[in-house]
């Protein structure tokens, strides 16, 4: 064979990749994206308020207590509720300030642990303690570091509940700074987001987030907790959502008044350390979300390269076309998804952000292979 004939067959090789990546682009953005960009909540065969149980586990959080507490204990919902905060082995104040907290808001629960759990590492055994403690069917589980986006936050989460509905994923967003990190952390927190809500709107819920999520106890009891990934310190979140979610059992609530606020991370090591934690449960999932996942990462891992290597060695004409193609179909969803989430500032720079996501995927595919941490702080 020829040198010429050679380089022709590579050429038509990488452009004919490329083509196929861009395919399995747009299978994800059209099939599960553009579930949650255009996003209508269903009409109700049942509509009536439940009682329910705020959960909140804190370890050393004195501080966080006092500023996101009362977000929690001011909400106007017109049912029963109440609000557990489960206080695990804390050296700070936390316990003066919740006790002090109790004396105003007669809702307010504490279960103070003075013992670590033996061969339990991380958030588990307090949050299973104070599901067990709840009165109430209905569990709504946040963090001491998050405030609710409004006075009707637990409302808004028990109304995603319907007729054969045992789980409701929330969306836990971050607050917004200057500088263009924090665009960058909202960003990965919007882009998880994205896929997370858009797998449970299609019918195969693979995680939520414990800054905002809401559950039934029975479904909880009925998975045994957490028993079958104990071992872990990360997954009270996903791994059981992976494992107790079915294709009629969960929905989504998108409704601003519904999100959670938390910090961002300010700093690159504190942001790195925190996504390889999140990422070692992940190696647990499900085959078909595991397979789902890593296909959509492999392809926009592979897009940019293939686009700019097909630019130079086949028609540009034709690589821009197939690039203009995907580009429309991807802005067009996400100036839909940004504005339903709350984060259209973050669409100005979807493009950037587009290739950033080759070098983090580069970056943090290393942590599917470590040994998770023991704690959960």
């Amino acid at each position: 064979m020829k040198l010429t004939e050679w380089l022709g067959q590579t050429e038509n090789l990488i452009f004919g990749v490329f083509c196929i990546i861009t395919f399995i682009q747009l299978f994800y953005y059209l099939f599960f994206f553009v579930r949650l960009a255009f996003f209508k909540t269903k009409a109700k065969t049942i509509s009536q308020t439940h009682p329910v149980s705020v959960i909140i586990c804190s370890r050393d959080e004195a501080a966080n207590l006092v500023k996101n507490l009362p977000g929690s204990l001011v909400q106007k919902y017109r049912t029963t509720h109440e609000v557990i905060v489960v206080n695990d082995n804390s050296f700070d104040e936390s316990k003066y300030i919740l006790e002090e907290y109790q004396r105003t808001f007669k809702q307010l629960q504490l279960v103070e642990l003075k013992q670590e759990a033996r061969f339990i590492p991380g958030k588990k055994f307090p949050l299973s303690i104070g599901i067990k403690t709840a009165k109430y069917e209905i569990v709504l589980l946040t963090d001491a570091d998050c405030v609710p986006a409004s006075e009707y936050w637990i409302e808004k989460m028990q109304e995603g509940f319907d007729e054969g509905v045992e789980i409701v994923l929330g969306y836990g967003a971050l607050h917004k700074k200057k500088g263009f990190f924090n665009k960058m952390v909202r960003w990965e927190t919007f882009h998880t987001a994205l896929q997370y809500l858009s797998y449970a709107e299609s019918g195969m819920a693979y995680m939520g987030v414990g800054r905002n999520l809401c559950y039934k106890k029975t479904i909880f009891f009925r998975h045994k907790g957490f028993s079958a990934h104990n071992h872990l310190p990360g997954g009270d979140d996903d791994l059981f959502i992976n494992k107790a979610s079915t294709k009629k059992n969960t929905a989504i609530v998108i409704d601003k008044d519904a999100f959670t606020l938390s910090e961002p991370v300010t700093s690159w090591k504190q942001w790195i350390r925190q996504k390889r934690r999140h990422y070692t449960t992940s190696k647990y999932y499900k085959g078909i979300h595991k397979f789902l996942l890593s296909l959509y990462a492999f392809s926009l891992f592979l897009f940019y390269p293939l686009f700019i290597t097909s630019l130079f060695l086949f028609d540009w004409r034709w690589a821009l076309v197939i690039f203009g193609l995907r580009f429309v179909i991807q802005a067009i969803i996400l100036f839909k998804a940004t504005r339903l989430l709350d984060e259209k500032d973050l669409f100005t720079w979807f493009i950037f952000f587009d290739v950033w996501m080759f070098f983090y995927y580069l970056f943090f595919a290393s942590a599917l292979f470590k040994k998770p941490k023991k704690n959960w702080k």
